[in-house]
Parts: structure tokens; C-alpha cells; sequence
């Protein structure tokens, strides 16, 4: 896995007619194949859609046999740490290291989060709500 993979949580609504070849990753998660995060970005913002990032950066560590399978342990525990309101994910950096007899992986996410509106957008859609009669 590279820096600046994408990926991005089952039943994510991107715009259309947006459909990028994905790879499972993990439970509920799937990498975007041959798609950086500025590129996607770019996509996205072309389609008049947000791609925001969220400054709660996960860091897990992951123990594997193989260093593939070091990074593999560590990729899933970072993406069930990302909270559940985002739905989709920057990989920052992957570290992998060897001990005598196994690796130990260390894996940075950013959490990120794409749709239509800001929030700024939808706040100012709620002040024009009609307001409840008292």
C-alpha cells in the first residue's frame, strides 16, 4: 500500500457518475485502485462534491509473520478506528519493521469525509427552516 490510497467505506455515496475500481480492504472498506487522494480530490471537486479532511489523524500497529501481513493487521485496526460518521480514509504513511521471527507495521489514516454539501452549506439551509409556533 502507498501513501495518499484512498479508500473508502461500504455503501459511500460518491457523485455520479463517479465509479472507481475498488479492492476489499478489511471489514466494510475498500481501497480505490490506481487513485491517489489528490487525484481523487480533484475528481470530486469537479463534480461540485467535497473530499474534506479531518485533523483526528489513527496511528495502529499491526504483528504479522511477513511484513504484508504486518501491514495488513495494522491497515484493519486503523480502519475500525475511524469513527463511524466519516466515510473514507487517506493513508498517511506506512512503517514496517524486523525483529528476529516477525514484523511489526505501523499505519497513519486520516479520516476524511466526501459529500454534496459543506457544513457551512447545510447550516445555513437549517436558519431557513420555517421555526416551530410556540
Amino acid at each position: 500500500m502507498k501513501p495518499h490510497s484512498v479508500f473508502l467505506r461500504d455503501k459511500c455515496i460518491l457523485p455520479a457518475p463517479l465509479d472507481p475500481l475498488t479492492e476489499p480492504v478489511g471489514e466494510h472498506w475498500a481501497r480505490l485502485e490506481e487513485i491517489t487522494a489528490p487525484v481523487f480530490e480533484t475528481m470530486i471537486r469537479q463534480k461540485g462534491w467535497h473530499f474534506m479532511p479531518v485533523d483526528n489523524l489513527r496511528t495502529r500497529k499491526g504483528f504479522g509473520l511477513t511484513e504484508e501481513g504486518a501491514v495488513q493487521r495494522a491497515m484493519a485496526r486503523a480502519l475500525r478506528h475511524v469513527a463511524g460518521r466519516f466515510n473514507a480514509a487517506e493513508l498517511i504513511a506506512v512503517m514496517a519493521r524486523k525483529y528476529p521471527g516477525f514484523y511489526i507495521a505501523k499505519v497513519t489514516l486520516q479520516p476524511r469525509q466526501i459529500q454534496q454539501y459543506t457544513w457551512l452549506e447545510i447550516a445555513g439551509d437549517w436558519q431557513q427552516l420555517p421555526a416551530p409556533a410556540r
